[in-house]
């Protein structure tokens, strides 16, 4: 019996808070990665405990107690989840917001909005970088 094809894919997690966004998100990089999908500090715990991912995109603004800047200061200082690269994605353009997500430990940042080719060439290019893996 042979693979499946997802089993060579990247896992990836998209930390979104809103749906639409989500959903747009999981069917445009289901392509190239093993897409899960979670919108806020709460469900991030649950999926991190779940699984193991390769790559994370995460929205800077979240609903709820953490944002995305947060969680990815938590991911960085975990020895677990200190190397999973992580591409923030904000609809704030200021240089401070830029500095404030480099600072917190994100690997590329990404405003929004953001061409799809953009965006997919953004994260295969920062997973293959940082893992040295490369994407099929």
């Amino acid at each position: 019996m042979s693979e499946i094809n997802d089993k060579n894919k990247p896992r990836l997690l998209i930390v979104e808070d809103d749906f639409e966004n989500q959903k747009f998100l999981q069917l445009f990089l289901k392509r190239k990665f093993e897409v899960d999908v979670c919108d806020s500090a709460e469900t991030f715990y649950e999926k991190m405990n779940e699984k193991k991912f390769d790559i994370i995109l995460m929205d800077i603004s979240l609903r709820g107690r953490k944002d995305g800047l947060q969680l990815t200061k938590e991911l960085r200082e975990s020895e677990e989840t200190k190397d999973i690269p992580v591409v923030g994605l904000s609809a704030h353009a200021f240089q401070r917001d830029k500095d404030n997500a480099y600072n917190a430990g994100v690997d590329l940042f990404i405003t929004k909005p953001v061409q799809n080719s953009v965006l997919l060439d953004s994260l295969i290019k920062t997973y293959e970088k940082k893992t040295g893996k490369k994407i099929e």
